[in-house]
């Protein structure tokens, strides 16, 4: 699908996407705990639609009702050989030791760049678990077989914290006592604090964090009220919702609901690069109002959140001046390799982006080229050119548009809704 950005002002209000963060994790934690769960508020991307899938597959039911997800699971328990993670890098790293619960052998698949991205952590790590696992030379597909064992280990969290999330939430299922699992270099630290405040409000067993460093399954027994009947509630996307507020702070005065400023959701960090570049912004406990002030150039660290680069680009094309955003090296196995992405795809508009080391310099503030660019398959560099183009000179063309599917299907429907105007061509993006 091919969408064209015109050039647009924006007004209005409108409530962010539910965040397939939470929303996959609480897939998984009702999945480990017996019993009726009630999700409201539940996501309905790509993503999200691969973990509902994924959960089936391994013996839950799941029901729609009154705008709620119902998922009833006797825990893990396939009903299948083989599951499919689609293109969600979260499902394959936090799904992978959950299926290891079973003694049966599960054959774990994914399509598009996932395919691509590195799997040598299961190799190296489920092995010492007492699973077996085999790889094609550390890509997919994944044959696995348990059940898994908890025991002491380390593990390499400089690549993703997502492995942490699964392995925290396997050992829980199994009532993991006096184990450890240490952790050297973790990245995205914000994302555990979400995984582990998902666990306690499913009433797993949750570990003692010591200093994100290592995290300590005692012999405290499993919370008494975790076969009772869970309601949960999916929190707003801070990761999406960090493309409509960039979108209002450069491009019109729009109010956002739906983003919990008390969130553990790393994209919250959003809010300070906004505050930090002038950005005319009130943040309120209901909502955040945007309206565009003269920006200008600021430093950020992106290392615990690097799905902010994209919108931070955006933002950064209309600050005066050069902005140095930190982190750059965590980009490299995302959708694409969004640091080079970024650089080829806003390059193409006008905006000149340096590379060094882990630094990435936008220079801001020249103007946007109306252009035509290409997604590459990614959602977020689709959504990023989109949120760009609202201020370009000219339209803006961006080629396999669809790639937001992923992660957020109503994007250009919400800013068709707040005034921006646009058009498509080849297939319908999925609303």
């Amino acid at each position: 699908m091919i969408a064209v950005i015109q050039p647009s002002r924006l007004s209005g209000t409108l409530q962010a996407p539910a965040s397939k963060s939470s929303m996959q994790r609480a897939c998984a934690a009702a999945l480990l705990t017996k019993g009726k769960s009630s999700i409201k508020n539940p996501g309905h991307s790509n993503d999200d639609k691969a973990a509902m899938d994924i959960v089936q597959r391994l013996g839950a039911t799941l029901t729609i009702n009154n705008e709620a997800l119902l998922i009833n699971s006797k825990g893990v328990n396939p009903v299948s050989t083989e599951i499919n993670c689609g293109e969600s890098g979260l499902s394959i790293r936090m799904f992978t030791p959950l299926v290891a619960l079973s003694e049966k052998q599960i054959t774990i698949n994914g399509s598009g760049s996932l395919a691509l991205r590195p799997m040598d952590f299961f190799d190296e790590v489920l092995p010492q678990l007492e699973i077996r696992v085999q790889t094609q030379n550390g890509k997919l597909p994944l044959v696995i077989q348990g059940p898994l064992i908890p025991k002491n280990i380390m593990i390499d969290g400089s690549l993703s914290s997502q492995f942490l999330t699964g392995l925290l939430m396997a050992y829980a299922a199994k009532d993991a006592k006096d184990v450890s699992i240490t952790v050297n270099n973790l990245k995205s630290r914000p994302y555990i604090d979400l995984t582990l405040n998902v666990m306690k409000q499913f009433g797993m067993k949750v570990p003692e964090n010591r200093n994100y460093e290592s995290f300590y399954f005692g012999s405290q027994p499993i919370n008494p009220s975790a076969h009772q009947p869970i309601n949960y509630t999916v929190e707003g996307d801070w990761s999406g919702g960090a493309f409509l507020l960039v979108a209002g702070a450069i491009a019109g005065n729009i109010t956002v609901k739906g983003l919990d400023v008390l969130s553990t959701q790393a994209d919250k960090a959003v809010l300070q690069a906004l505050i930090d570049c002038g950005a005319g912004i009130s943040i309120e406990p209901s909502h955040i109002e945007l309206r565009p002030l003269p920006l200008k150039a600021f430093h950020f660290n992106a290392t615990d959140c690097p799905d902010l680069f994209p919108p931070l680009v955006a933002l950064t094309t209309c600050c005066k001046g050069t902005t140095s955003i930190e982190g750059a090296s965590r980009l490299t196995h995302k959708e694409s390799n969004r640091a080079l992405t970024l650089q080829e795809e806003f390059g193409k508009m006008g905006i000149e982006i340096t590379l060094q080391d882990d630094l990435m310099l936008v220079k801001g503030g020249t103007g946007i080229k109306g252009a035509r660019v290409h997604s590459r398959h990614d959602h977020r560099i689709a959504m990023a050119c989109a949120v760009a183009g609202l201020n370009a000179d000219a339209e803006v063309i961006i080629e396999e548009a669809d790639a937001i599917n992923k992660s957020y299907p109503d994007f250009y429907s919400h800013l068709e809704k707040l005034g921006a105007s646009q058009k498509y061509t080849g297939t319908p993006v999925n609303h």
